[in-house]
C-alpha cells in the first residue's frame, strides 16, 4: 500500500512538472525563444538569460535541449550556447526550492482552479494558462502524496537500512545519477531527496553527495537529442556533460576535505533550525549553493571546455555529394523541440526565397541576353525550389500535428502561403525562360526600350521581394505603407508599359511577336510583385484572425 501511495505521489509530482512545463511553453514559448535568440550575444547575458528561462519552464532539461536544437540549426553558435547552459544549471534549482516551501495546503486551490480554466474557458490564452496553474496544484498535491507514504517509511528499520548503505559518497552519487537519467530531471530527484528529508529518512550529508550524481544525470536528455544531429549539436551537449562532471569532480573532493564548513555554509542559507522542513531547506540550498559555486569558478574557463569538445568531437559535417537537393535546416530524422520547430522552418523559407528571387534575377538576364547556359541553371534551380516546396510544406504538416506554442500553431495557415508563394514566384523565373528558345530561333530581337523598361521593372520586383521577405522575416512593419505603394507602383508600370509596348508596335519599332513576349513577360513580374506583398502581409493576416 506504501509502495503503491509513493509511486502514485511520483507520478503526479512528474505529471504536474512536466504540464505546468508544457503549459508555459504553449503560453510564452515565442517570446521565451524570442528572448533566447536576442539576449545571449554575451556570455553573461546569456547566462541571465538561461537562469530566466529555466526557472520560469522548470526544467534545465528542455532548456539545454532546446539550445542543442538551436545549434544544430545553426540559430545559435555555441560560445552563445555557453552562457544559456551555465544559467540552465543554476535555473534548475528553483524547483527544489518550491517543494521546500511546503505549498502542499493550498495546492487544491491550484487544481480547482485550473480544471475550471482548462474545461470552462473557452479563450485558448485562458486554457493554456490553466495548464499551468493545474500542473502547479498537481506537482503538489504528489508531494503531498509522497510525503505521507515516506512518513510511514520511518516505522520501517528495512528502509533505513536500506538508505544506509548509500551513505558512501561513491554510492551517493551513482544513486543520484542514476535515477536523474531514468526521469530526466534533476528537479525531480531532488525534490524527492527534499520530502525525503522532511521525514526524517535521510541526512543532509548523504544527500549532498546525490546532487552530485543528479547534475551528471541532468545531462541525459541533452545527448539523447545530440546524437541525431550535426557535430556542433553534439559539442553543445558535451558542454553541458563536461561542465557537470568537472563540476561534480571538485565539489566531490571539496565535500571530502571540508564537509562540517560546506554544511555550514549550506544552514546559514537555510537556517539554522533542526526540525525536518528545515533540513528539506538545507537540501534545496545545497542544489543551489553547488550550482552557483561551480558556475562561478568554472565560468572563465569555459572557452577550455569549448576546446575540449571540439577534441572529443573532431571534424565538420560533410554533405553527401550523392545528394543534389537538400535541406540545410530541417533535419531528416527527427522533429527538433516545439519551440525551435518554426524558426527552423523560417530558416529553410528564407534560403528557399533567396533562391527563388535569385532565379527570378537570372531569368531576365537570359531573356534579354540569350544565355543558353544561364537558362539550364534556372531549369536546375526550379527543380530545387520544387524540391524545397515539398520538403518544407511535408514537415509544417508533421510539426502541426504536435504541440507547438499558441503563437506558432497560429501562424501555419500563414506559412504554408509564404512557401506557395515563393514557389510560384520561382515559375515565373522558369517561364521567362521557357520564352528563350522561341524568342532567338524565330530571330526577333529586343528593341533598346524593351530592355530599359524590363530592367527598370525588375529593379521594382526586387525592392519589393526584398522588403517583404524582411517584413516577413522580423515581424517589423514599419515599412507596410511602403511595400503597399510599391506594389500599386509596379500595378502602374505594367499597365504603362503595356501602353507603351502597343505605341512601339503602332509605329513599327517592334514586331508584333516581340510584343507578345514583352506582355508575358511585364504580366508576369506584375504576378510577382503580387506574392511579394502575400508574402509580406501573411503573419499580419495571420495575427488578425
Amino acid at each position: 500500500m506504501i509502495a503503491i501511495q509513493l509511486l502514485g505521489g511520483l507520478g503526479l509530482f512528474i505529471a504536474g512538472m512536466n504540464m505546468m512545463s508544457r503549459g508555459i511553453e504553449k503560453v510564452a514559448g515565442n517570446k521565451l525563444r524570442g528572448i533566447l535568440k536576442a539576449f545571449t550575444k554575451t556570455r553573461l547575458l546569456g547566462l541571465l538569460v538561461g537562469l530566466f528561462f529555466t526557472a520560469v519552464i522548470q526544467s534545465s532539461s528542455a532548456a539545454t535541449v532546446m539550445v542543442v536544437s538551436f545549434v544544430n540549426s545553426g540559430l545559435m553558435t555555441l560560445s552563445e550556447a555557453c552562457g544559456i547552459i551555465l544559467g540552465a544549471n543554476i535555473g534548475t534549482t528553483v524547483t527544489a526550492l518550491l517543494v521546500a516551501v511546503r505549498l502542499s495546503t493550498v495546492a487544491p486551490i491550484f487544481v480547482f482552479a485550473g480544471a475550471v480554466m482548462v474545461n470552462f474557458i473557452k479563450t485558448p490564452v485562458v486554457r493554456k494558462s490553466g495548464e499551468i496553474v493545474l500542473g502547479f496544484g498537481v506537482l503538489f498535491v504528489g508531494i503531498s502524496t509522497m510525503s505521507t507514504a515516506m512518513a510511514a517509511l520511518r516505522e520501517m528499520p528495512e528502509v533505513i537500512d536500506l538508505l544506509g548503505i548509500f551513505a558512501n559518497p561513491f554510492l551517493g552519487v551513482l544513486l543520484g545519477l542514476v535515477i536523474t537519467s531514468v526521469v530526466q530531471s534533476s528537479s525531480v530527484t531532488v525534490s524527492i531527496l527534499v520530502v525525503m528529508a522532511a521525514q526524517g529518512l535521510v541526512d543532509l550529508h548523504l544527500c549532498m553527495f546525490v546532487i552530485l550524481g543528479c547534475n551528471i544525470g541532468a545531462c541525459t536528455s541533452a545527448v539523447l537529442a545530440s546524437l541525431s544531429g550535426n557535430k556542433n549539436s553534439k559539442r553543445a551537449a558535451l558542454i553541458h556533460l563536461l561542465f557537470n562532471i568537472y563540476g561534480t569532480i571538485l565539489m566531490f573532493v571539496l565535500l571530502l576535505l571540508f564537509p562540517v564548513q560546506i554544511e555550514n555554509i549550506i544552514r546559514f542559507f537555510s537556517g539554522h533550525g533542526t526540525d525536518a522542513g528545515s533540513l528539506g531547506r538545507s537540501i534545496a540550498w545545497a542544489h543551489v549553493l553547488f550550482k552557483v559555486f561551480q558556475v562561478a569558478v568554472f565560468y572563465p574557463f569555459m572557452n577550455m571546455i569549448v576546446k575540449c569538445t571540439y577534441a572529443l568531437v573532431r571534424g565538420e559535417d560533410e554533405t553527401p555529394a550523392e545528394e543534389p537537393f537538400t535541406l540545410r535546416y530541417i533535419g531528416a530524422s527527427r522533429l527538433p523541440n516545439p519551440a525551435v520547430a518554426i524558426l527552423v522552418a523560417v530558416q529553410e523559407m528564407e534560403r528557399m526565397a533567396h533562391m527563388a528571387f535569385d532565379n527570378l534575377n537570372l531569368a531576365v538576364e537570359c531573356l534579354v541576353t540569350n544565355d543558353a547556359e544561364g537558362c539550364r541553371h534556372v531549369f536546375e534551380t526550379e527543380k530545387y525550389i520544387d524540391f524545397l516546396d515539398e520538403k518544407i510544406s511535408d514537415y509544417l504538416v508533421k510539426i502541426n500535428q504536435n504541440t507547438l506554442p499558441i503563437a506558432d500553431a497560429n501562424r501555419i495557415a500563414a506559412y504554408f502561403h509564404v512557401v506557395s508563394d515563393i514557389e510560384r514566384i520561382g515559375d515565373h523565373a522558369e517561364s521567362i525562360v521557357e520564352l528563350v528558345p522561341e524568342l532567338y530561333e524565330d530571330g526577333i530581337q529586343w528593341s533598346e526600350d524593351s530592355v530599359n523598361e524590363l530592367r527598370t521593372m525588375m529593379t521594382a520586383v526586387n525592392r519589393i521581394l526584398d522588403e517583404s521577405l524582411t517584413m516577413f522575416l522580423t515581424g517589423d512593419k514599419t515599412h507596410m505603407q511602403e511595400i503597399s505603394d510599391l506594389e500599386n507602383m509596379i500595378d502602374q508600370m505594367e499597365r504603362s508599359l503595356q501602353s507603351q509596348h502597343i505605341l512601339r508596335l503602332s509605329e513599327g519599332k517592334c514586331s508584333a511577336q516581340a510584343g507578345i513576349y514583352f506582355s508575358d513577360v511585364v504580366s508576369g513580374l506584375e504576378r510577382v510583385g503580387d506574392h511579394a506583398i502575400n508574402i509580406a502581409f501573411s503573419l499580419v493576416e495571420a495575427e488578425q484572425r
